[in-house]
C-alpha cells in the first residue's frame, strides 16, 4: 500500500512504525519505570492528583515600554483569569546597561519592559501584592540584581521574604550556547548563580532560584532529545557547581525549576516531559545521592514554541499554539505560557494576548484533559517515545561527561555545533518541501489585510532616559557609592554577593552600574566562535 512518505520520524529521527504495539516496543516495568503520579522516578507527575487538585500556573509573559505601562498590562492580565506574573525584560536590563547607556541606543523598551532602577521596579509592581502573586523573570546574567530589585519591592510592601514565590531564570550556560545575554565569563556566572541558591536558601525558600532552561535550545534549532540532553547536561553542571562550593544537594535542589519548548508534535513532545521527569529523579539520586524526594522532582515551565510562529496567516498560529499547549498539559507542567497569535510580527496586543490565555483556559474547563493523571500512561506510542528520548539524551550526557563537563563541551563549541546542524536539517526540509509549513511552502494565500501590532512610541526611550540620570541626581551619592565599594570588595573576596546587591539597589544603584562594577572585578565573556 503506498504511504505519503518513506520514512515517519519523529524532530529526533525516531522512526514511528505503522503502528505501536508489543511486537516493536520494549516492555515496561511499571513499578521502576512507571510507578504511580506523585511517586519516583515521577514520570506520571510531580503531584498525587496533579490537575485535579489544581490547575497549572496559568502565566502570560509580558512586559515592554516603560514599567508604568507593563504594569498596566499585568493587572489587565490578572483581571483576565492569569494567575501568576511573567516579566519580559528590554536588551539592555539583559545584558546589564542602563537605558542611557550609548549602547542602548534603539533598544531601550523594545523586547520587554525597561529596568534601570528601584525606582522602576516600584512603579512595574505597584499594587501587586507580591505575597499572594507569584512571579517568574525571564532574566539571566542581571538576573541575582533583579531578585534583589524584587525583594527590595517586597520589603516596601511589607512582605516578609518567606513569603515570597517566584522564579527567576538564571541559566546562564545556555546563553552561551543558544540566545546570548551574558556578561561575564563561566565561572564568576556559576559563583552568581550558587550564591543566589546559598542565599535564597537561607532568606527566601519558596523562590525557585534557577529555572533551567530548553526553550531557547530548542528555539535555535534543536531537536526534543537534544533539548532534553542539553537541559539536564546544564543541570547537572549547576548542581555539581553548588556541591563544589560545599552546599548539601538536598539543601538548594528542591528550588531548581526546569523551562522546556513546547513544538509541533503532539506525541513526542508529550513523551519528552516524561522522559525528562524520570531521567532527572534517576540522576538526583543515582549520580548526586540526593534523600530528599522534592530533590528529584522535575518542575517544569512550559512556554509554547515562538519559532513555529509564522508572520503569514498569523490566525494559524492559534492552532499551532492550541496543540502546544494541550501536549504540555498532557505531559504534566507546573506552568505554561502560551503565545499570541501576531507575535512574528511584534509584541502581543491586548486582544492577541486575551486569545492566548483563553486558549489555556478551554484546554483546562472545556477540555476534560485535565480530569485524569497523566491519562496518555499506557499508550504503546507515549511510552516507547519516553524509552527512545531518555536513551538518547543519555547517550548525550554521557559523551558530555566524558569531554569534561558541559562547561568544556561549550567552550568547544560541540554543543552548539550540534544545534546548528539540526536547524540546518529542518530548514533544508521545509525548503524542499519535505516538510510542511501550513502558509509558508503549502496552502498560501494572498493577503491584503494587516494584524494590528503593538508599537512602542521612540517617545518612551527619551523619557526613560530623563528618569534614570534624574534618579543618579537625586539619590545619596555617598550611600550609593559606599553599596558600590562594598560589592566589588565582596566579588574580589568569597563572600556571598547577594548581600551587598540587595544594598545597592536598596540605595538606588542601578542595574548598569552593579553590573558595570562586576565587570571590573571579573570581565567580560568572549564567544568563541563555531562554523
Amino acid at each position: 500500500m503506498t504511504e505519503r512518505r518513506e520514512r515517519f520520524e519523529t524532530s529526533s529521527g525516531i522512526e514511528l512504525p505503522n503502528d505501536f504495539n508489543p511486537s516493536n516496543t520494549e516492555p515496561i516495568d511499571l513499578q521502576r519505570d512507571l510507578s504511580s503520579p506523585g511517586e519516583f522516578p515521577y514520570t506520571r507527575g510531580v503531584r498525587r492528583n496533579m490537575y485535579r487538585g489544581r490547575f497549572w500556573t496559568m502565566r502570560q509573559y509580558a512586559g515592554f515600554a516603560t514599567a508604568a505601562e507593563s504594569n498596566e498590562r499585568y493587572k489587565y492580565l490578572l483581571s483576565q483569569g492569569t494567575t501568576g506574573l511573567s516579566v519580559a525584560f528590554d536588551l539592555p536590563t539583559q545584558i546589564g546597561l542602563d537605558s542611557d547607556d550609548p549602547l542602548s541606543a534603539g533598544e531601550v523598551g523594545k523586547v520587554g519592559v525597561a529596568i534601570d532602577s528601584l525606582e522602576d521596579m516600584l512603579t512595574l509592581l505597584d499594587g501587586i501584592p507580591l505575597d499572594k502573586v507569584s512571579t517568574s523573570m525571564t532574566i539571566n546574567a542581571t538576573a541575582s540584581t533583579l531578585l534583589c530589585l524584587y525583594l527590595a519591592v517586597a520589603k516596601r510592601q511589607g512582605v516578609p521574604f518567606d513569603k515570597v514565590s517566584g522564579t527567576i531564570q538564571n541559566d546562564i550556560l545556555k546563553e552561551y550556547i543558544a540566545r546570548g545575554t551574558y556578561i561575564y565569563p563561566p565561572k564568576p556566572s556559576l559563583r552568581l548563580i550558587t550564591d543566589t541558591f546559598e542565599f535564597c536558601a537561607s532568606e527566601v525558600p519558596n523562590w525557585n532560584t534557577i529555572s533551567i532552561s530548553g526553550y531557547h535550545i530548542r528555539e535555535a534549532g534543536s531537536t526534543a532529545a537534544q533539548e532534553l540532553a542539553f537541559t539536564l547536561a546544564d543541570a547537572i553542571c549547576y548542581v555539581q557547581a553548588a556541591i563544589d562550593v560545599g552546599m548539601k544537594v538536598d539543601n538548594f535542589a528542591p528550588r531548581l525549576s526546569f523551562f522546556f519548548n513546547s513544538h509541533n508534535n503532539l506525541l513526542e513532545e508529550v513523551a519528552k516531559f516524561r522522559a525528562a521527569r524520570r531521567l532527572w529523579a534517576r540522576i538526583m539520586k543515582e549520580r548526586f545521592g540526593a534523600q530528599d524526594r522534592r530533590s528529584m522532582m522535575l518542575r517544569f515551565h512550559t512556554q509554547t514554541a515562538g519559532s513555529t510562529l509564522t508572520a503569514q496567516q498569523p490566525e494559524v498560529n492559534i492552532i499551532r499554539t492550541t496543540i502546544q499547549a494541550l501536549a504540555a498539559v498532557l505531559g504534566g507542567t507546573q506552568s505554561l505560557h502560551t503565545n499570541s497569535m501576531d507575535e512574528a510580527l511584534g509584541l502581543p496586543t491586548e486582544s492577541a494576548a486575551r486569545i492566548a490565555l483563553r486558549t489555556q483556559q478551554v484546554i483546562a474547563y472545556e477540555s476534560g484533559v485535565a480530569d485524569t493523571v497523566d491519562p496518555l500512561a499506557g499508550s504503546f506510542a507515549i511510552e516507547e517515545l519516553t524509552t527512545q528520548l531518555e536513551r538518547r539524551a543519555i547517550e548525550y550526557i554521557e559523551k558530555i561527561d566524558a569531554m569534561g563537563g558541559m562547561l568544556r563541551a561549550i567552550e568547544t563549541g560541540y554543543v552548539q555545533q550540534e544545534i546548528q546542524d539540526a536547524a540546518y536539517t529542518y530548514q533544508r526540509a521545509v525548503e524542499t518541501d519535505d516538510a510542511v509549513v501550513v502558509g509558508i511552502n503549502k496552502f498560501r494565500i494572498e493577503e491584503d489585510r494587516s494584524v494590528p501590532i503593538l508599537s512602542v512610541d521612540p517617545q518612551i526611550e527619551r523619557d526613560q532616559i530623563d528618569r534614570v540620570q534624574a534618579l543618579r541626581d537625586k539619590r545619596n551619592a555617598a550611600l550609593a557609592n559606599a553599596a558600590l565599594n562594598r560589592l566589588v570588595s565582596a566579588a574580589s573576596g568569597t563572600e556571598n554577593v547577594l548581600p551587598e546587591i540587595l544594598a545597592c539597589v536598596e540605595s538606588y544603584v542601578t542595574v548598569g552600574e552593579i553590573s558595570h562594577a562586576l565587570r571590573k572585578v571579573w570581565g567580560e565573556y568572549k564567544e568563541s566562535v563555531t562554523i
